[in-house]
């Protein structure tokens, strides 16, 4: 099976390339740089013919991001996607898009099923949600996948802030991590089902196991080597905490009902998750000809 993964340059492209061509599957990549401005009308000129599954491998998981950029957000979250399935309907593909646990608006008691209707709060989750209805109406042959958190993004959080200033997240916002290798372990196992010809098209959703609040995330994030030591953690709502779901959990025993895909605990992949974005934050700021 041909699988396109279109991807920026996130870590998560990255590793769920080196990940795909480890399988018997025929890998191409296409890199996406700046997703707010691709010509939807040349979908023809970067999708071989034989595409038999497209991953929409762009990760949208940072609302605050979202906010600040509204229009590329709009584009990216939604005029893309839409593109990719109109191109895949007409050619008989199959597209792998991912959301997130920002379509939900966080007032559940419990635990979100993949079947709970989205109420997004924030402009993220408005246009993830609005994606998400189009593909169920416009491609029969896809799949939806759902993710928690994204813990690179919170570890970010705490490796930029000061020791003096200290980081605020808010105790009252409860929700699943996942890490980039996860998330890529998933897709990967979702993919090879696709190739061995399962027909199960719809939504699902993954996101680390162990429920945790934001303030004691950022506690775990603190302790781990590769944090600058000191940094104070305070139980507060930061400017940005109205965009935050009180409630971002959600059942994943569907993906693992159907791909046998387990939960993994999401801080088994932390210290990986730190050094791998310490690595790549040194990267960019190394000289370009070291």
């Amino acid at each position: 099976m041909h699988v396109l993964v279109v991807h920026d340059y996130g870590p998560l492209g990255k590793v769920l390339l080196e990940r795909l061509r480890e399988t018997h599957l025929r890998i191409s990549p296409l890199l996406v740089s700046d997703p707010a401005n691709v010509d939807l009308h040349a979908l023809d000129n970067w999708i071989p013919e034989d595409t038999a599954l497209i991953i929409n491998a762009l990760w949208l998981a940072d609302p605050e991001k979202a906010e600040k950029n509204r229009e590329a957000t709009h584009e990216a979250a939604f005029s893309l996607p839409l593109a990719l399935a109109e191109h895949a309907r007409e050619r008989n593909m199959a597209l792998l898009q991912l959301s997130s646990c920002y379509v939900f608006d966080g007032r559940k008691q419990g635990a979100y099923i993949a079947s709970n209707p989205g109420q997004p709060v924030n402009e993220l989750g408005r246009w993830q949600w609005e994606c998400e209805q189009a593909l169920r109406t416009q491609l029969p042959r896809h799949i939806i996948l759902r993710t928690g958190w994204s813990l690179a993004r919170f570890i970010g959080k705490v490796q930029r802030s000061t020791a003096q200033g200290g980081l605020s997240l808010p105790g009252r916002c409860q929700g699943q991590p996942v890490a980039v290798k996860d998330l890529a372990r998933v897709i990967v196992a979702v993919a090879l089902q696709i190739d061995c010809g399962a027909e199960v098209w719809g939504t699902y959703q993954y996101a680390g196991a162990e429920e945790i609040n934001l303030y004691e995330l950022g506690l775990a994030i603190a302790g781990m080597p590769g944090i600058p030591e000191g940094i104070k953690v305070v139980d507060e709502v930061p400017d940005w905490g109205h965009i935050e779901p009180v409630n971002t959990t959600m059942v994943c025993t569907k993906i693992r009902n159907t791909f046998g895909i387990k939960q993994m605990p999401w801080r088994t992949w932390l210290s990986e998750e730190v050094a791998m974005l310490k690595e790549s934050s040194s990267a960019e700021r190394a000289p370009a000809n070291s």
